[in-house]
Formats: structure tokens, C-alpha cells, sequence
């Protein structure tokens, strides 16, 4: 199997080393990796630790010349990826790569075509698995919230049993990926790949993974307002239209 890890950045300089090492050193038997790194025009420094790895084997990166999102630079990096399978991989330190193994697991048994790192199975704080301090815990009351609902109401329409449909991680068969045209730009994209693969019939399944949530002190980018109205729509959208 080769792997595909399409991991775009912007503004990560305190993490994105660390989980540029951390991919590279994850052991994977049998598996070939292939990093694609997608850097979206970063003004704190990031761009410049990425360029220290481009020359590295088994390593593509595409420089953006402005951030234009983060199913922007997916869609951009999904023109590069040669795998089997993709995995894509956010630029920060919130999952473990040492739960590379156990969402690929699925895939290599044959058992489905789509895996999910589910946030929210066999997690005693359940769907609450951000908890912040002061005002920042109404900001992750309302992303904790957010992520339920989306994920009742998808998989109501889509005929899905998912835990978590907002996670990151999330594994594909790469001739899937290719045969759906996508059009998202910002975090809805999650939405559109999951609306249009479960529409082909794919087969989902979801292994509990690792979180640590991290604040938007520490660098989080999603906003409940602007980005839940972007996925309400998509998940709406998807389903009766391409």
C-alpha cells in the first residue's frame, strides 16, 4: 500500500515541525508514505520551516501565493497524490500519528472504503471533548454542540451511522477521491467528500482515536458562525445536488 498524507498548513510555526517529524517517523510495515504538504501563504514563519523539508524523499510541497482555504489547498493537493489511499492530516498536534495504524486497519482488511477517526467512541467525556477555561468554554460548548448536530442531521439524510462526522481524520481510497469532482473551499469540504462518497454507495467505518483539543489562543481556526452556516449548507446541498 502507499499512502498519500495531504497535510496543509497556515500559521502553524509552533507545531508544524513537530508534526512533520512525527509523520516521517511514524512506522507503518508494509506501508510506503508520501507526504504532500500544501503551505497557504503563512506570515509567521511556517512557510520557511516547510521549505527546509521540501528537499526530503517522498515529500511534495505546493506553496500557495495566499490562503484560500482549507478544501482549497485539499483539492489542490489531491492533484498531487500518487497513494492508494489518502489520509489528510491537519498541521497541528490536536490527533496522534501513532493512530496511523489503527484507521488504516479497516482499509487493508478489506472491510470498508472510507474510515473515520471517531473523537467520540469509547471517550469518557463522550462529545464533549473540548473543555476550556473561562469565556473559551462557550466557544467549545458551541463547537461540541455543533459537531452533534451536523452529525445527527447527516447521517439522517445520507443514511450514515457516524459518531463523528467532524473529524479530521479521515482515510479514503484515493480512486474515490478522484472520481467526485469537489468545490468546497474552507472546512464544509469535510462535508462534501463524506455527501458525495456515501452517495456512491461507499462503505463507511469509524476506530476510536486519539484528541486533544486546542484553543483558538493556540491557533484554532474554525469559527462557529462562519463555518457551521458554510457545513449546514453543504450537508443540505450535497445531498440533492453535485
Amino acid at each position: 500500500m502507499k499512502l498519500s498524507i495531504i497535510i496543509p498548513v497556515l500559521n502553524e510555526k509552533a507545531t508544524v515541525a513537530a508534526l512533520l517529524d512525527a509523520v516521517l517517523a511514524v512506522a507503518l510495515p508494509g506501508v510506503e508514505k508520501e507526504l504532500v504538504i500544501v503551505e497557504g501563504g503563512s506570515t509567521d514563519g511556517t512557510r520557511e520551516i516547510v521549505r527546509s523539508y521540501g528537499a526530503r524523499p517522498g515529500i511534495k510541497v505546493l506553496y500557495e501565493d495566499a490562503p484560500h482555504g482549507k478544501g482549497a489547498a485539499v483539492r489542490a493537493g489531491l492533484g498531487l497524490v500518487s497513494g492508494d489511499v489518502v489520509l489528510i492530516q491537519d498541521g497541528d498536534l490536536e490527533y496522534s500519528v501513532e493512530d496511523y495504524a489503527k484507521v488504516l486497519a479497516p482499509l487493508r482488511e478489506g472491510r470498508c472504503d472510507v474510515v473515520f477517526g471517531s473523537r467520540t467512541m469509547r471517550s469518557p467525556q463522550s462529545w464533549q471533548f473540548r473543555r476550556f477555561a473561562g469565556f473559551e468554554r462557550v466557544y467549545g460548548m458551541f463547537v461540541n454542540l455543533g459537531g452533534v448536530l451536523f452529525t445527527g442531521l447527516f447521517n439522517l439524510l445520507y443514511g450514515t451511522a457516524l459518531s463523528d462526522g467532524a473529524t479530521m481524520f479521515k482515510v479514503f481510497k484515493a480512486e474515490h477521491l478522484k472520481a467526485i469532482r469537489l468545490r468546497s473551499d474552507w472546512f464544509d469540504y469535510d462535508w462534501e467528500i463524506s455527501a458525495k462518497l456515501a452517495k456512491r454507495g461507499c462503505s463507511f467505518a469509524e476506530v476510536p482515536v486519539f484528541y486533544k483539543a486546542r484553543s483558538r489562543a493556540e491557533g484554532k481556526k474554525i469559527r462557529f458562525w462562519r463555518d457551521g452556516t458554510k457545513v449546514l449548507w453543504a450537508i443540505l446541498r450535497y445531498r440533492f445536488t453535485d
